[in-house]
């Protein structure tokens, strides 16, 4: 039942104050084409138990249902969750919090973000972490961005090997602004050709992904060089966090900012959401960062207490001083990576990384044996490219009405890649499930 706190009289009088007859009189600019006088197409009501049965009818008529066999990353990855992440983030007092701005009666909630800082800092390599951003692609485009105001130089450059998608949202960001976005190719081993980056000037950063979109494993170090040599900030990016439980962190080899995606840490795909945008960086730059940190300080009477700090945000200064007038704390989603990294530990993340290393690996060099090609030479994690023989897109949709969904066609992403896929493969597949792709590949 809706709750209307206004009385018909209250409705009258506040009519009255803004100088309108009635309801419809004071929403009279409206189009009536916009408008629906009619009453809305409901079915009846359901009992609880006669709508959970629907729901259920429902979710079993869904496109991806759970016998589909999925070799599809891509930015999104399939892991398995302990069951204690569900059963803590059911807690209600997790389920509903919000930005913790008053920390006398936030301290729970400070403490966990902070908890997921100080993970978040050792994953990445990094020396401070935000409070988290709504996604991989904003958290890019912010720290980009925050490299500009770090160096007062207006271009960027971006390796045509992060996630396609982040690109666009990168271009959605600069195209209203006088900044200007440089692409960097790939080269023939599929990892970012960094030949270019000698030759620009006014480089505020040079942002590259590792893993990279085709799964390539970058050399961190020689960005960094390339980058540093040109007096630019190295921003390290990444759509698979699982991926430095194994591989040294972007820190460790000269990164000044590193920002990604979460949602391997303990999110499910739900379709496509919701992410969670993780950003770092080295402590010097940590007054350009945007978005909320927690601090660790301590009361009057020297007890340990956390708080919101270096709050640079639109609801706290002036819009034109904020770091960000987009960025939000997507403080739920962070906590579940948080307990999730808590859960596993370092060397559960190193041994899960390694799975899923190791199965890509076998995928990989079983595909390459029965006659598949493998066109990029260079190290992969979790996921890798292959071309299969003209004409696959059949045999694709074949395999799709199988339950059987053999990887990303990259074409439509890099128009020169036909017959190009970019398979997955986590540690939630069995080696079964590798084997009969192959088969059915190569049949």
């Amino acid at each position: 039942m809706r709750y209307l706190s206004h009385t018909p009289d209250d409705i009258d009088e506040m009519l009255q104050v803004v100088g309108a007859e009635s309801l419809d009189a004071l929403f009279s600019n409206i189009p009536q084409s916009c408008c629906c006088r009619l009453p809305l197409n409901l079915p009846q009501a359901l009992t609880e138990w006669e709508l959970n049965a629907h729901m259920d009818s429902l979710a079993g008529q869904t496109a991806v249902s759970p016998d589909y066999t999925l070799f599809l990353g891509a930015g999104s990855y399939d892991h398995f969750v302990p069951a204690a992440v569900s059963y803590l983030l059911g807690r209600g007092e997790f389920v509903t919090s919000y930005t913790p701005y008053q920390p006398e009666v936030s301290q729970g909630t400070l403490q966990a973000i902070y908890e997921y800082q100080t993970l978040a800092t050792r994953l990445m390599g990094m020396e401070v972490a935000t409070a988290s951003h709504y996604d991989g692609s904003t958290a890019l485009a912010e720290s980009l961005l925050m490299a500009i105001r770090v160096t007062r130089k207006k271009r960027v450059a971006v390796s045509q090997l992060v996630h396609p998608l982040y690109r666009r949202v990168i271009q959605t960001y600069f195209d209203p602004t006088d900044f200007d976005v440089v692409e960097l190719p790939y080269g023939s081993d599929g990892r970012t050709d960094l030949s270019k980056v000698a030759g620009m000037d006014d480089l505020a950063a040079v942002a590259v992904q590792s893993p990279n979109f085709f799964g390539g494993i970058e050399d961190l170090s020689a960005v960094a060089d390339a980058a540093h040599a040109k007096g630019a900030l190295f921003i390290a990016s990444f759509i698979e966090a699982i991926a430095y439980g194994l591989l040294k962190s972007p820190g460790s080899l000269g990164a000044d900012i590193v920002c990604g995606e979460g949602q391997s840490l303990g999110l499910g795909r739900s379709f496509g959401g919701p992410g969670l945008g993780m950003l770092g960086s080295l402590k010097k730059y940590m007054r350009n960062l945007p978005g909320r940190l927690v601090g660790q300080t301590t009361d009057v009477e020297g007890r340990k207490g956390f708080v919101l700090t270096l709050a640079t945000r639109e609801q706290h200064i002036r819009r034109e001083k904020a770091t960000s007038n987009i960025c939000t704390n997507n403080s739920l989603c962070a906590l579940t990576a948080a307990v999730y990294m808590a859960s596993l530990g370092g060397t559960g993340l190193r041994n899960l990384a390694q799975l899923n290393y190791d199965k890509a690996a076998y995928l990989r060099s079983e595909l390459s044996q029965a006659g598949v090609e493998t066109p990029f030479s260079a190290p992969c994690f979790n996921e890798f490219v292959v071309r299969f023989s003209n004409g696959f897109t059949k045999k694709y949709e074949e395999l799709s009405e199988k339950k059987i969904i053999a990887g990303l066609p990259l074409e439509c992403y890099y128009p020169e890649l036909v017959d190009h896929y970019l398979l997955c493969a986590t540690e939630t597949l069995s080696k079964e499930d590798m084997d009969l792709l192959v088969r059915e590949v190569t049949s």
